[in-house]
């Protein structure tokens, strides 16, 4: 009830230039034996007699069957009005539902009658028709007046009701800066009214008016009036203009009633009726009919191409669809048919033509009727139904892809290739930590209800169906660790604490793989992983894991745990993740390896005195408390220099006072005196200069 097209009030400018011929003629056909009354206002061509109607008659023909395709789709909820508009504004109806029908507005138009030609007066404007629009607009409907008496009776209730709708002015203006006064009139108006809105109680601020001014001229007739698409003239303001002959205003306002209630059009094709004259032979006809564009955008499928084509004469595209055999309602006629969408009312777009009538008819006793659609890889299939209940024709979207309610996968038969291994009670738990609470505070539901569906998209975004085709949820049995990795992963609010246990539950998984073990898989198909080496293995799951940790990131914390991840994969020779690692440790101008070695929490240097066990083990105890500081690159490298520290220092440097020469060999040449004692040259002792500092050669 708040749309726009709540309120509709038509304007209907009944000035002496509406009684002007709009030059459309129709001929006139007599039976046989008898002749027409000589005329000679009326003129006549060799065939016969001819006629035109008013540019008046044109006006009020298409705006009431404006109105009759409203109420036939909408019976209840959207109001049109009538106000016509001369020396002085005329009430056709009002917002009452007793008046919301065509022979009330029928009746009325017969007593107003054909504009006079020959009155002569000043007054005559289509102003004043605009004045009583918008006073129109500001009276309440039943509705609004059920909720203004609610409003009255609760006192804490504040609440602003709603106050939308359209003003339609068919008009003929001279030229556009006439049409220009037009709307400033009307817009001065607008705000004068809702001014006085304020102070009364009994009528309505305008919240919103669409104003569309038809400017309606003579059949081939030029005008200086230009077409404009819809503007914002103010906040509660917007207004389009368009031109059209007499003869077309109907196809203009079957065009705008489309984008006014959001309707489509689609033509049947191919119906089988017999000849009016002749009965034994038959002929295929079209019927166009109008319905909620929701019939169309229902069907869903890649596969589907909507047949679309512009009629002779039209602004809009409509879409053809084939006549199928025809079929009962029943049940038992109903059980074929594919499940039904969605289903919306239909009413013809030329309610008077025999087509349109035979199909009616043919609908209203009981039978239903398939209608088909190409595919895009070739073929038909049927995507509408049409059929009548309880007086009323509906069109039926169905399923045309695919649909969920047949031949469902099993998920507990083995036999036959079926899948068995749904992740099924991992989906349940999914879904119970993605239950939707109601909130007892109502401040800022739209924000947490965003905030809720970026999360779920956010963590949706990998969720394997089987365990057939994930390693970390096949490996969660068999690696005991894992399950609480991914504990600490999923929790938002992630702590120091749990990245400490990540890291080490991540170090673990580095050792396995540093030294070549098999991944214990479980339940996973092992033919998936024959010929995939371990480290390949390693690096897949890695790979999953960091596509997990995506998921649930929201804090520093996650980030942390995702670069560690990523330098376990690059250890596990994943060429890209070791190229990512590479650009950005020389974008940061120092390698990690320095940072680590200059980092206090090595251990000490090998030369130093205090270089003993104990100060070995008091190193590693004090780096597994600040391990939490450390990335997991910097636990390697500290591991690897513990075991390079437990080798024997070489015997020189330790009995060889600092600051002395080591003496290479210094036994050599006393071994060859004592070996040969004959020898008449003694050898020389060679000496080798080997300094005490960190450039000392290691054995």
């Amino acid at each position: 009830m708040y749309d726009l097209n709540q309120k509709t009030i038509f304007v209907l400018d009944h000035t002496q230039y509406f009684s002007i011929s709009s030059e459309d003629y129709i001929a006139l056909d007599y039976l046989k034996g008898k002749t027409g009354p000589s005329n000679d206002a009326i003129p006549s061509t060799s065939s016969g007699l001819q006629f035109s109607k008013s540019l008046w008659t044109c006006s009020v023909e298409s705006s009431i069957e404006y109105c009759r395709i409203v109420w036939d789709l909408f019976p209840r909820g959207k109001l049109v009005r009538f106000i016509v508009s001369d020396t002085a504004a005329h009430i056709v109806n009002t917002w009452k539902f007793a008046t919301q029908n065509m022979s009330h507005v029928l009746n009325a138009m017969a007593l107003v009658g054909v504009p006079q030609r020959n009155t002569q007066s000043s007054d005559y404007s289509v102003i004043h028709g605009l004045r009583a629009a918008i006073e129109a607009l500001a009276e309440p409907t039943e509705q609004q007046l059920n909720l203004m008496q609610a409003a009255e009776n609760t006192v804490t209730t504040n609440e602003k009701i709603p106050n939308k709708g359209r003003v339609i002015c068919v008009t003929s203006a001279r030229d556009n800066p006439s049409m220009k006064s037009l709307e400033d009139i009307f817009h001065n108006v607008l705000m004068q009214q809702n001014t006085l809105a304020m102070t009364q109680k009994k009528i309505l601020s305008i919240d919103h008016c669409h104003l569309v001014i038809i400017n309606v001229v003579p059949m081939n007739v030029d005008t200086l009036v230009t077409n404009r698409k819809q503007i914002d003239l103010s906040s509660c303001l917007s207004t389009e203009i368009h031109t059209s002959s007499a003869p077309e205003i109907s196809n203009k306002l079957t065009h705008l009633i489309m984008s006014h209630y959001d309707l489509a059009s689609t033509t049947v094709t191919g119906i089988p009726m017999k000849e009016e004259q002749n009965a034994n032979s038959s002929a295929n006809y079209d019927v166009e009919i109008l319905h909620a564009r929701n019939a169309h955008t229902a069907i869903c499928g890649t596969e589907v191409l909507l047949p679309t084509s512009i009629k002779e004469g039209a602004e809009y595209e409509t879409v053809t669809l084939k006549w199928c055999t025809p079929r009962g309602c029943g049940a038992s006629d109903m059980s074929a048919c594919p499940p039904c969408l969605a289903q919306h009312r239909v009413t013809p777009v030329d309610v008077t033509s025999r087509p349109s009538s035979c199909l009616i008819n043919f609908l209203l006793n009981g039978r239903s009727v398939l209608l088909e659609m190409p595919r895009k890889a070739g073929g038909k299939t049927t995507s509408h139904l049409l059929s009548a209940r309880g007086g009323e024709i509906f069109i039926h979207s169905l399923q045309i892809t695919r649909s969920c309610l047949e031949d469902p996968p099993s998920i507990s038969e083995g036999p036959g290739g079926r899948v068995v291994d749904y992740r099924i009670s991992d989906f349940a738990a999914f879904v119970k930590i993605h239950r939707f609470v109601p909130l007892k505070s109502k401040s800022n539901c739209e924000d947490n209800l965003h905030r809720t569906r970026d999360r779920l998209h956010k963590r949706s975004r990998y969720f394997p169906l089987t365990l057939n085709t994930t390693m970390v949820h096949n490996l969660q049995r068999n690696m005991p660790w894992l399950s609480n990795f991914l504990r600490k992963i999923a929790k938002e609010d992630m702590d120091k604490t749990d990245e400490v246990q990540c890291q080490q539950n991540i170090f673990e998984l580095y050792t396995a793989a540093s030294r070549g073990e098999l991944l214990p898989f479980a339940t996973m198909n092992s033919n998936r992983l024959k010929g995939i080496k371990k480290t390949e293995q390693y690096r897949l799951l890695c790979a999953e894991l960091e596509m997990i940790i995506r998921g649930y990131a929201t804090n520093s914390h996650h980030k942390v745990i995702l670069e560690n991840i990523q330098n376990v994969r690059a250890a596990c020779g994943d060429a890209s993740i070791k190229a990512e690692n590479e650009n950005s440790r020389d974008s940061s101008g120092k390698s990690i390896i320095r940072a680590t070695t200059d980092s206090p929490l090595s251990p000490p240097h090998s030369m130093d005195s205090s270089s003993n066990n104990a100060s070995i083990l008091k190193a590693n105890k004090r780096n597994l408390i600040n391990a939490g500081q450390r990335t997991l690159f910097d636990i390697v490298i500290n591991v690897e220099r513990s075991q390079n520290s437990k080798r024997p220092e070489f015997t020189g440097r330790l009995c060889t006072p600092t600051g002395q020469v080591a003496k290479l060999y210094p036994d050599f040449g006393s071994k060859e005196k004592e070996a040969g004692s004959a020898a008449s040259v003694a050898t020389k002792d060679e000496t080798l200069p080997i300094k005490t500092d960190g450039s000392s050669l290691r054995s």
